[in-house]
């Protein structure tokens, strides 16, 4: 069983928050107009809103199945477990390619 974080967590700055707060990073225009217009406020949309909800809800789900692990023991101490040496070998050879293709990109 292959088994990867399918997910990549958000950054936790937005994309250009630096160069909104670094008055440096942006063109003098802007730094003129930033200055003369202190009450501007900003909306990201719902969508950054429903963007954290998830993060926040993907980060405090379990990345493993305790009663799964369980069982797997119980059926190890009693003997009733048996590995598929095919596929355990199959799905090894489909990481190995996995892992070839994302060395080359």
């Amino acid at each position: 069983m292959k088994i990867e974080k399918t997910s990549k967590p958000l950054p936790t700055s937005p994309i250009g928050e630096a160069t909104a707060r670094n008055p440096a990073a942006r063109p003098a225009s802007t730094q003129t107009s930033a200055i003369g217009n202190s009450g501007t406020s900003v909306h990201l949309g719902s969508t950054t809103a429903q963007l954290r909800s998830m993060e926040t809800s993907i980060a405090s789900t379990p990345l493993v199945d305790i009663h799964k692990v369980a069982e797997i023991k119980q059926a190890i101490s009693e003997g009733r477990f048996q590995v598929n040496s095919g596929v355990v070998a199959d799905r090894l050879i489909d990481t190995v390619r996995d892992l070839i293709t994302a060395s080359k990109h």
